[in-house]
């Protein structure tokens, strides 16, 4: 794979459940097709110019030498850095970008930084390894593999997705997923408490609804679907005694 260098790391995040954040790679392998929020903005501000060079990764070489110096400075204000918002700490595929990721976690736990990774890849079981504090996702928007072959042509099969969240599960890491971008009836026809059911064992759900799709405004009742499922992602985890968490703009008078 290509690689870049960067002068800096770590910032704030806008994000409303983040804290400081990491994006150590430019692009993303995975290609969706939502579209890609993260995508949209590399074009506006020239990163890259079409979805074909988005889909071509970049490393940063240099994280490492980066973060020794940037950690130090900024460990005193960080409570959490999770990793990542424009890319894949996990990119499936990409063992080099999965090696980087890990060696950041462990340098950002060394300063008892806690880390909170989200991926459409497969979660490395050596994650079990690391700080009990991590929290470990996976974003998961149906269980449909011709869905997934659209949408997220790249990336990880669900099933294999849920089954490396699993075994972090099962090995005490605290686990988590995010059901977002979730799509409206007339993208695809699904049960969503089929959903549910496949990630009943995780520790948080964070559920939020599809955006910059003309689809979506096509379908009249949309804003009552969302309201419904949020209800329903509510109900699931108070039954379940799992955290959740509604993006904002989901829930709609």
């Amino acid at each position: 794979m290509d690689y870049i260098k960067r002068k800096s790391l770590l910032y704030k995040t806008g994000v409303e459940y983040g804290d400081y954040t990491i994006n150590h790679v430019q692009g993303c392998a995975h290609g969706c097709k939502y579209p890609c929020y993260a995508m949209m903005m590399a074009k506006r501000f020239g990163k890259v110019k079409s979805y074909e060079e988005w889909c071509e990764p970049k490393l940063v070489a240099n994280a490492i030498d980066i973060l020794n110096i940037e950690i130090p400075k900024l460990k005193d204000k960080i409570s959490s850095v999770q990793l990542c918002f424009t890319t894949d700490p996990f990119m499936y595929g990409y063992p080099e970008v999965t090696e980087m990721s890990i060696e950041i976690i462990k340098l950002l736990n060394s300063f008892g930084i806690k880390c909170t990774a989200l991926t459409k890849g497969l979660l490395p079981e050596q994650l079990k390894e690391l700080s009990g504090e991590n929290e470990y996702g996976i974003t998961l928007i149906s269980l449909n593999e011709d869905f997934r072959k659209s949408m997220e042509p790249f990336a990880a099969p669900y099933a294999e997705r849920i089954s490396a969240l699993r075994k972090l599960h099962d090995a005490g890491c605290k686990t988590w997923v995010s059901i977002e971008p979730y799509p409206t009836p007339n993208i695809i026809e699904q049960n969503f408490n089929e959903i549910l059911k496949a990630i009943d064992f995780v520790d948080k759900i964070i559920f939020g609804r599809l955006h910059y799709n003309k689809q979506v405004g096509a379908y009249k009742d949309y804003k009552a679907f969302f309201n419904d499922l949020a209800q329903q992602t509510i109900d699931f985890c108070q039954m379940k005694g799992i955290s959740y968490h509604i993006k904002s703009g989901t829930i709609t008078p």
